[in-house]
């Protein structure tokens, strides 16, 4: 008998896997290191056991992912092990340090603050803000967690966004929650850029690269980002300025 934890364990694998498929690093179909054969070689150990990994997707199929099977998934393709094991976080998220509470009540300051060298290089652990200096804070109409702030240099978003500001920013789960023209945090192989954001789909749809446009675009033209495993992307929900 399949224990409720299984059940609940192989929904959030079902969830990791689309997001996967979004991102393009799962392929159902490739031939070229993306396929369902070579996922299942990498977590089940066996090329030919395509056929048990689509087992695990089939809502109608008892069949669910075991925990060993769930920790390789996170050590291949980066997922937070937190949230797949355990349903705490976000699939790919960051695990940020405990807020703190205001102190003699119990409210959480929710929102950190920290360099952007440090947030550009993060891995999904906490590893890259222990040497950093971080502090938390909050504001009035944001509320939840997961909130990171870090500043602005240089004037490719001026004047929308200009150099000394601090953003706010809040990690989207998947390329398809990307809402055309938005402003977003893009984070990808050690570097962020602040740009408008378009989706780039190749010709069957898939979203393979993110156009970053600036708003400065008289000194700044847009480039096509390729989507990577290391690729996140953190909408902007606010701006601080100096006043």
């Amino acid at each position: 008998m399949i224990t409720k934890d299984r059940r609940e364990l192989n929904d959030r694998f079902k969830e990791v896997f689309h997001i996967l498929e979004e991102r393009g690093e799962i392929i159902k179909n490739d031939r070229n290191g993306r396929g369902l054969g070579d996922f299942a070689k990498r977590i089940l150990n066996n090329r030919s056991y395509g056929h048990i990994v689509r087992a695990f997707l089939n809502d109608d199929d008892k069949r669910c992912i075991n925990y060993e099977q769930a920790r390789r998934v996170c050590h291949e393709y980066n997922v937070n092990l937190g949230y797949l094991l355990e349903g705490e976080g976000t699939p790919f998220g960051m695990e940020l340090p405990e807020p703190p509470t205001v102190t003699g009540t119990d409210v959480p300051l929710n929102i950190m603050f920290t360099s952007k060298e440090a947030f550009a290089g993060a891995s999904i652990d906490t590893d890259s803000f222990t040497t950093e200096d971080t502090d938390f804070f909050r504001l009035p109409g944001i509320m939840g967690s997961g909130y990171v702030a870090f500043p602005i240099t240089g004037n490719s978003m001026e004047p929308v966004i200009n150099n000394g500001d601090v953003v706010i920013c809040k990690e989207i789960d998947g390329i398809s929650q990307i809402r055309e023209n938005r402003i977003y945090a893009v984070r990808s192989k050690g570097s962020i850029w602040i740009k408008y954001v378009q989706k780039v789909p190749d010709n069957k749809g898939r979203i393979t690269g993110l156009k970053l446009i600036s708003a400065n675009y008289l000194e700044h033209d847009p480039w096509v980002e390729e989507v990577e495993m290391s690729t996140k992307l953190y909408e902007v929900v606010r701006r601080i300025s100096e006043i």
